[in-house]
């Protein structure tokens, strides 16, 4: 809870974001999940259908239910203008973690199977969809006031298989939460697709969609914000230089968007190096700037 606050208190941006990590998913689906220092997470691997059938929704879904009180708490210790974000990692790229056993440079375990053996693939994807489903449910439930979508590793994938393990897994995303929360917005995050953000958009049927780093502003403002709200994108980088490196990607974005709905934000996570003054010094430029 905590973590999720300090943030706001100190920079005081528009938005709050569950602090909580997108392996909840697997963990709360059964499968071991761990992190050691200087590597990262460690999940013990689901490699075949006998590994999946060994998960479930309900065996050990409980043990993540601490979530939704702290979004229940979070969302009481927020100002009722303060929005609450909540998230889930798409069924994809938490699902390379599930076949890798934690992170990957080629993904090559997970894009085989699903080459391979695409409807045993496919079992998985679907149950990690109903759990994200499940999941999402519940913090919109718990208080959430937006709910996002991560699929950073969605770029890892050709045209064909990213229509099939990103864009249809969180069309029946959005279907699903919409018929149980309608006036909820969903917001896409398919980092890395590139020219596929148009497909994503038109297909999946979120509400505003979040670009990467790699997202020409210029192309967005043309091909993607005059469908729906855009998100982004500063890269973390420039927030780590700060100074005048920083300001003049603020001014870019801010600049090529500025005709249609827009969130800044920056286009990935916070690096870790970043000082905290570089963050408030984008906070205040931002709120002050006009």
């Amino acid at each position: 809870m905590e973590v999720t606050l300090q943030p706001v208190r100190r920079f005081c941006p528009d938005a709050a974001i569950l602090f909580s990590d997108i392996l909840i998913v697997p963990f709360g689906l059964g499968q071991a999940v761990t992190f050691k220092e200087g590597h990262g997470p460690v999940l013990d691997p689901v490699r075949d259908g006998k590994d999946v059938a060994a998960l479930s929704m309900d065996a050990v879904w409980p043990r993540i239910e601490a979530t939704y009180e702290t979004v229940e708490r979070v969302r009481g210790g927020l100002d009722p203008d303060i929005c609450l974000i909540g998230f889930a990692g798409a069924p994809w790229t938490v699902a390379t973690y599930m076949v890798e056993g934690g992170s990957s440079r080629d993904f090559a375990r997970t894009k085989r199977w699903a080459y391979e053996d695409p409807a045993g693939f496919g079992d998985l994807i679907d149950l990690v969809t109903e759990a994200t489903i499940r999941h999402l449910s519940a913090q919109i439930g718990a208080g959430a006031d937006v709910v996002k979508l991560f699929d950073s590793w969605a770029g890892v994938l050709a045209p064909a298989e990213f229509r099939r393990w990103s864009i249809e897994p969180a069309r029946k995303i959005c279907r699903a939460l919409r018929q149980k929360y309608p006036d909820i917005p969903i917001i896409g995050f398919p980092r890395g697709a590139g020219p596929g953000y148009i497909e994503y958009v038109i297909a999946t049927g979120v509400d505003a969609v979040a670009l990467d780093t790699g997202i020409s502003t210029v192309w967005a403002a043309r091909e993607v914000q005059t469908r729906l709200p855009v998100q982004g994108n500063m890269d973390p980088v420039a927030l780590l230089c700060g100074g005048e490196t920083m300001i003049r990607a603020i001014r870019e974005i801010s600049r090529n968007l500025q005709s249609g709905p827009f969130i800044f934000n920056l286009g990935h996570g916070v690096l870790p190096d970043t000082p905290p003054e570089h963050v408030s010094a984008l906070s205040n430029f931002l709120r002050f700037q006009n």
